[in-house]
């Protein structure tokens, strides 16, 4: 969007601070500017006390009157849909804090910025800022099904895998595919679980879902290696299918359907259901791992992780959440929580892999800190696996 168009509100009490930021937006290209000087006035001239509305608020922490903190919940309150962006003499932990809060208060959180602010640093905020037509363009609202709808969808075949990449950092290699699945509808085109994985939760029957791409992941994996591709898949898998007594003959009749090894399937689970303490449950992990499936914890860091227990579950892989990936190597804080995550798969001598790898910065930190895979939109967005072949080649060229 062009910034001439946008309408920017600078709260700032210090009236040297608050004209350094009007002179850097007019350099930056701003042409409607509103300042104010406290809080209250800034939360006014959000609530529709200035027209047209305001587009981006930049404010400062220590307002007066009404410091930030409270300008950010008032704003939420209000369901104030401007940009924000935080400017404060804090540390730099402090900053990621209060953009953490904002983001749970369900603001439009841009970014925050150490004073002295940089002209470099405020454009490249301000270029996060989408309006909210852009917004609902770029990410427009999934259609919500019924479970009837559902199931006539898996009864007609219409759901498939998708497979993202999973990358050794240290190489280059491909050396895995994560499998994610796709409603091909008809009428809506290719849905998101968000569309549909509600109402197979609600009435349980999950399973109905995990059972389809399980046996189309495999024939996906036979696919692969009939073409000179001998690579291997992870799935993810819902703790209650995975409790079913039939469990292990249904996946010694796919493996043997599809002339698979156990060694090239893991199945990924959430960090939430692997950490039940449920005999049952841990016997079932146990049997999976002896006969040669991966067992990958997903989700991790999003649950409150029972380091004891972690030790004790035989899982092969530890896969970060992308909330502590997506801007670490900008961000110190949520860096040291990565790399304490990295820490511990080392020290259970299990890999790690990294979700959500949006950007080459956050490759090369990642590098650096020893993870060993990577896996995200910077490398590749999942695909069919027919487009595979074609993307390896192409990868392969690259590296």
């Amino acid at each position: 969007m062009d910034i001439a168009q946008l309408h920017f509100l600078v709260a700032e009490g210090e009236q040297g601070q608050r004209q350094a930021l009007l002179d850097m937006l007019a350099r930056l290209g701003a042409v409607r500017v509103t300042d104010v000087a406290d809080g209250h006035t800034a939360l006014r001239s959000f609530s529709g006390g200035i027209a047209p509305a305001v587009d981006i608020g930049v404010i400062d922490l220590a307002l007066p009157g009404m410091d930030g903190l409270e300008l950010i919940r008032r704003l939420a309150e209000a369901n104030c849909r401007s940009g924000i962006i935080v400017v404060g003499a804090q540390s730099s932990a402090v900053l990621f804090s209060v953009e953490t809060m904002a983001q749970a208060y369900g603001v439009d959180m841009l970014g925050t910025i150490a004073k002295p602010v940089g002209a470099a640093a405020l454009a490249a905020l301000i270029a996060n800022y989408q309006g909210a037509g852009q917004a609902a363009a770029a990410h427009p609202p999934e259609p919500a099904f019924s479970f009837a709808q559902v199931g006539l969808g898996l009864q007609a075949r219409q759901f498939e895998p998708f497979f993202q990449p999973k990358i050794e950092l240290a190489t280059g290699q491909v050396k895995g595919l994560e499998m994610f699945a796709r409603w091909l509808h008809p009428e809506h085109g290719t849905l998101e679980p968000a569309a549909f994985i509600d109402a197979l939760v609600e009435h349980k029957r999950v399973d109905f879902l995990d059972w389809s791409m399980i046996d189309k992941s495999v024939a996906a994996c036979r696919l692969l290696h009939d073409q000179g591709i001998p690579i291997s898949i992870a799935v993810n898998v819902a703790p209650q299918t995975l409790a079913q007594p039939a469990f292990m003959a249904q996946m010694d009749a796919c493996l043997a359907r599809h002339r698979i090894l156990a060694d090239y399937l893991t199945f990924e689970i959430t960090e939430s259901a692997v950490l039940s303490s449920e005999a049952h449950f841990l016997e079932r992990l146990l049997r999976l791992r002896i006969r040669g499936f991966g067992l990958a914890i997903d989700d991790y860091g999003t649950a409150r992780s029972n380091l004891q227990l972690l030790a004790r579950i035989p899982f092969t892989e530890l896969k970060i959440d992308r909330s502590f990936v997506d801007g670490a190597s900008k961000r110190r804080a949520l860096g040291t929580v990565l790399s304490s995550c990295l820490g511990l798969a080392r020290s259970l001598e299990r890999r790690s892999v990294a979700v959500g790898v949006e950007t080459r910065e956050d490759w090369d930190f990642l590098q650096g800190l020893g993870c060993t895979y990577a896996q995200g939109y910077y490398i590749a967005k999942p695909m069919p696996v027919q487009d595979f072949p074609a993307w390896l080649a192409d990868w392969r060229h690259y590296f």
